[in-house]
């Protein structure tokens, strides 16, 4: 495993129109490039997680797993936003010498994706034999496969859409909302909103998750319980838990980035990018999932030529994207051995 940081020393033009002279990617590779070049995966992260996908998708990747460092060259990029190493709110701009704080330039998941093509170009590399991700990661998968129709050979977009919803943009809308309410979050300072960020993680969490995971894992055994219910110390327990790694700053970014998110954009409507990818897909859907619907995906496979979808059985909604390895790897597995 090697972890680097990416910069580019020219001028960077955002979407807003906004320019960036100090653009930084951090990344994370795993194995090395064969001497074709042919056997890239490209892994794109979700909204809170890092460029290291061995830590939050462990039965992923690894020896023997469905993505192997003896057989790929894996790469996963920090996203430009998150506070993992990549251009951020908290880092130095350069035109005031102190952080961005809420001046951060605003990123749409385009922009990302123009980002992750410097590097690709930096790194040599011509071909992605196969590109994954889930939730925001399957956005940025979607947009690049749209910008570039012959780079992927296989996709797997996974609990993703091609135009954010404005269900999904109404659970972000509120989230940043928890933030704003914060009487902190005004601040310059590294911990602003904190408090905020800890709501908006709780409201997140519903989004996340379904009832009958609820249901299972926070059940009281004392019918006698009139107050201090396990649901309500697990959602104050979570959100502390995020607040402890991440920044509210990031946080309500990133949740922008991903509201912006649209393939039609520009390109005469959705269906017409979507009909534009050449790459071999199977989109990949969470039983129960109530932030990107099983049907966004099924929308998705019927409008990419050739695509096919699948379900995967799960109790976690949305989550289970991060959850039921067993069930993703033999999908996967199969269709890139048809």
């Amino acid at each position: 495993m090697n972890q680097e940081v990416f910069s580019y020393t020219q001028p960077f033009i955002l979407e807003s129109g906004s320019v960036l002279n100090n653009l930084h990617l951090a990344y994370t590779t795993y194995g090395a490039l064969n001497a074709d070049k042919d056997n890239v995966v490209w892994i794109f992260h979700a909204l809170t997680a890092n460029s290291c996908p061995h830590e939050w998708w462990p039965e992923m990747l690894g020896e023997g797993r469905i993505f192997d460092p003896s057989k790929h060259f894996i790469i996963c990029v920090n996203m430009p936003g998150s506070c993992y190493g990549s251009i951020n709110p908290l880092d130095v701009n350069p035109t005031t010498g102190s952080s961005y704080y809420h001046d951060f330039p605003f990123f749409t998941i385009r922009d990302m994706v123009h980002a992750y093509r410097l590097l690709q170009a930096a790194l040599g590399i011509n071909k992605i034999k196969i590109g994954i991700g889930g939730s925001t990661g399957g956005q940025q998968l979607m947009e690049w496969a749209v910008q570039d129709p012959d780079l992927f050979e296989y996709i797997f977009p996974i609990a993703t859409n091609a135009v954010h919803s404005p269900w999904g943009k109404a659970f972000n809308a509120t989230q940043r909302q928890a933030i704003e309410a914060d009487a902190t979050w005004k601040n310059k300072m590294v911990d602003a909103g904190k408090k905020g960020l800890e709501v908006a993680r709780s409201i997140a969490l519903l989004s996340y998750r379904t009832d009958l995971a609820y249901n299972k894992t926070q059940s009281e055994v004392d019918d006698d319980l009139i107050e201090g219910f396990k649901s309500e110390s697990y959602q104050r327990y979570q959100g502390s838990k995020l607040s402890a790694r991440f920044n509210a700053f990031s946080y309500y970014a990133l949740t922008k980035s991903m509201d912006s998110h649209n393939l039609g954009r520009g390109r005469g409507g959705v269906v017409q990018a979507l009909n534009s990818i050449k790459a071999k897909t199977l989109a990949l859907s969470m039983e129960g999932d109530i932030l990107f619907p099983p049907y966004e995906q099924e929308f998705i496979a019927s409008n990419i030529p050739n695509a096919h979808v699948k379900l995967i059985l799960s109790d976690y909604g949305h989550d289970g994207f991060l959850l039921e390895f067993k069930q993703l790897t033999e999908t996967i597995g199969e269709f890139l051995g048809r």
